[in-house]
């Protein structure tokens, strides 16, 4: 082996354990970049497309989610800024999963030992999620959405339409306001 590529493997291996990022190689939003997207400007919800694997549940698809309010969370388990929102994603799951809201995590790998489906299914028990999961390997759903960063919630209301997008850690109370107060819209 190379000393470079064993540098990089080192390298590699080091933001995997302490979730450091290295500009120009991970793409996490920073918390400071929030965006809020009206529904008329980011339109109808795409549909999850390219899944490879479903952890947790049957395959879904957003016309079968109408009438619901659904959270679209893209992740990967090995970044950091995605690990650090899981605790807020799982705890609004609980809070109002019986009031009508549906979570999918879309798990879109940046490196290649993300693209293991047992290394997701292990993350998914070590996060204790229990929400439906789509392993999104080919970026298809990624695309669909136009996202560009990890992590990042997209707010779907009843009739499809993507209401909020947020890039990034934090605002936390915000979403699920924006969850508690289009559950109660539809009650």
């Amino acid at each position: 082996m190379t000393f470079k590529l064993l540098a990089v493997s080192a390298a590699l291996i080091g933001i995997a354990v302490t979730g450091a990022v290295i500009p120009g190689v991970c793409d996490e939003a920073a918390p400071t970049t929030p965006i809020t997207v009206a529904a008329a400007t980011q339109g109808t919800a795409p549909d999850f497309t390219g899944i490879n694997t479903w952890f947790n549940s049957k395959p879904l698809n957003i016309a079968d989610l109408r009438g619901k309010v659904v959270l679209v969370d893209f992740w990967t388990y090995g970044c950091v800024n995605c690990v650090n929102t899981l605790p807020h994603v799982t705890e609004l799951y609980a809070k109002y999963k019986d009031k009508g809201l549906v979570v999918v995590g879309v798990h879109t790998p940046e490196f290649p030992f993300e693209r293991s489906a047992a290394n997701v299914q292990a993350a998914l028990k070590r996060h204790g999620i229990t929400y439906p999961v789509a392993q999104d390997n080919d970026s298809r759903t990624w695309n669909a959405y136009r996202n560009q960063y990890w992590p990042a919630q997209y707010i779907i209301d009843q009739n499809g339409k993507i209401v909020f997008q947020h890039e990034g850690e934090g605002r936390y109370d915000e979403i699920d306001r924006t969850v508690g107060r289009l559950l109660n819209a539809s009650s």
